[in-house]
């Protein structure tokens, strides 16, 4: 029996995917989706007609780009702006807008941010990134993006919006493997919203009583405290 499970550079890319169409899809409140199909290429770009990039470094090292239409750009900007409480009428209508690369810039750093949490936890590693860069660009440009990687794995995939408009990721790190033994357990994912839904109404209320209501009868805020303390000593708190 194998007892070791490998992660490759494939495997963090899918990652990289999953965390692209998940913050822009929760981000504008629409439905973001990737490519089945991995592209191989030789090197990364910037392309028109609006692209971003970032470097990360730490246990291991690459690059992200980002291409997008304008239209793509757009509908994903005035869907984050428009979700945010933005009035559809003070939004920009040109993707060259200082607005649209600022709050592009801002998405890309939370897609960054979303999957090397995400990729720090499972592969017990750190990784850091540089500040995501946004350039607009004309039909007649395109931009090669060099890294100092000894031995680059390069890869391109396409993404598709709500309304059908089509963006790239690309994406180059060393090529690498993360060997995961048979043993290892990862850390259960926390979340404290879902443990006070399983609690009753009741103690919920204990929870909000012992801090709106310190004055209560003697006995019966025992009671409600005793309650509060046991959920709030299995959130950690």
């Amino acid at each position: 029996m194998n007892a070791y499970q490998t992660v490759n550079n494939d495997d963090i890319l899918l990652k990289l995917c999953h965390s692209v169409s998940h913050v822009l899809s929760s981000t504008s409140a629409s439905h973001v989706t990737h490519a089945g199909m991995v592209q191989s290429i030789s090197r990364t770009r910037l392309k028109p007609d609006l692209g971003c990039f970032s470097i990360f470094d730490g246990g291991f090292s690459g690059l992200v780009v980002i291409n997008f239409s304008a239209d793509a750009a757009i509908e994903i900007y005035r869907r984050y702006m428009i979700n945010m409480g933005m009035p559809e009428t003070e939004l920009a209508f040109s993707h060259t807008s200082d607005d649209v690369a600022n709050v592009m810039g801002e998405l890309m750093n939370q897609i960054l941010g979303d999957f090397i949490g995400k990729i720090s936890k499972e592969l017990q590693t750190s990784i850091s990134q540089s500040q995501p860069k946004m350039l607009t660009i004309n039909k007649e440009l395109t931009i090669s993006v060099d890294t100092n990687l000894d031995n680059a794995v390069a890869r391109r995939v396409s993404f598709r919006t709500e309304n059908n408009h089509i963006f790239y990721l690309e994406f180059a790190m060393d090529k690498t493997e993360f060997m995961r033994s048979e043993d290892f357990e990862m850390d259960e994912e926390f979340d404290p919203d879902s443990l006070f839904e399983t609690h009753s109404p009741k103690e919920a209320k204990a929870v909000k009583a012992s801090h709106v209501k310190p004055k209560q009868d003697p006995k019966s805020a025992g009671v409600v405290v005793a309650e509060a303390d046991s959920l709030l000593d299995e959130l950690g708190l």
